[in-house]
């Protein structure tokens, strides 16, 4: 084999033998090494860096930067800055380094070897507990009070944090407390009083939820508010039938036309209370006959 080498002016660099000679490391990570060791002190390089401009894959360079790290010729250190920040300083040799004795001091001996060193507890003793100090939260004699349990409320707000719960019931997205209900009855009241029930506030709060309810309080009451309709105009009274006027005389009379007096019938009397009469006579008749059953067949008659 006969070796052939070119002087050098510049751009290059030496290293010793014993580095490039040293067959415990995989020519891979003996490339790796020397490109490391031709960069300028402070260059930025990492493993990803490395495989990404490089024919070798991100697992082959991570494969020799672990060789280097076992053989002392590359270290990584975590150092924290006056910030409080941390940064990662990557240290390259040209020869190898003993590793930082990172073994852990184990467990000292005993400073004692007499088994009767440590204090056994005296279960005969009785034990005794410190003095318990009245408090706001505790009576006279110390026992702690029971938590005071939130009066459920009554009148309007009441039926408007109960219609609520009855709304959003069916849908688990929209789970609230007694503190949020309470926090949105006045919105709910103000659709009660407007005339709108539990069926048009199911129709405004639950029609098209997204999929992550973040904060089921925040979209009740931008629903609540969004959409609350206007108030229902009250329903006008039945108007009364309009009487009509005589169109000789004006006399107002109960169907159109004209009166009985213009049409020269004022001298006859009036049937109309005879008419009626026979007719409710008929009706009432008739209503018996259909209540007695149905009538039987001529060939049950005869």
């Amino acid at each position: 084999m006969q070796i052939h080498r070119s002087r050098h002016t510049r751009g290059f660099t030496v290293l010793p033998n014993t580095l490039l000679q040293d067959r415990r490391l995989s020519y891979t990570a003996r490339g790796v090494l020397v490109d490391l060791l031709s960069r300028p002190d402070g260059w930025s390089e990492d493993g990803r860096r490395m495989a990404a401009t490089s024919p070798q894959g991100r697992h082959a360079v991570a494969k020799a930067l672990r060789e280097l790290t076992a053989f002392g010729y590359y270290r990584v250190d975590r150092v924290r800055r006056t910030d409080g920040t941390f940064v990662s300083e990557v240290h390259v040799f040209d020869t190898p380094q003993a590793a930082p004795d990172a073994t852990r001091p184990g467990p000292g001996a005993a400073e004692s070897e007499n088994r009767g060193a440590n204090p056994v507890k005296d279960r005969r003793k009785e034990p005794t507990l410190p003095d318990r100090r009245p408090s706001a939260a505790t009576g006279e004699k110390g026992r702690a009070k029971p938590p005071a349990t939130q009066p459920a409320p009554t009148g309007p707000v009441g039926e408007a944090v109960a219609t609520l719960f009855r709304v959003i019931r069916p849908e688990p997205r929209l789970r609230l407390g007694t503190a949020e209900a309470l926090a949105l009855a006045p919105l709910v009241s103000a659709w009660l009083e407007r005339g709108y029930g539990q069926r048009d506030l199911s129709a405004a709060l639950l029609g098209g939820l997204p999929e992550p309810v973040h904060s089921a309080t925040a979209l009740l009451r931008d629903r609540l508010t969004r959409k609350l309709p206007p108030a229902r105009e009250a329903a006008a009274p039945p108007a009364r039938p309009r009487p009509h006027e005589c169109g000789q005389c004006a006399r107002p009379i109960p169907h159109e036309g004209i009166c009985r007096t213009c049409a020269g019938l004022a001298h006859e009397p009036d049937d109309s209370a005879v008419r009626a009469s026979v007719t409710a006579r008929g009706r009432a008749r008739v209503r018996a006959a259909l209540n007695a059953g149905p009538v039987p067949s001529l060939a049950a008659r005869a």
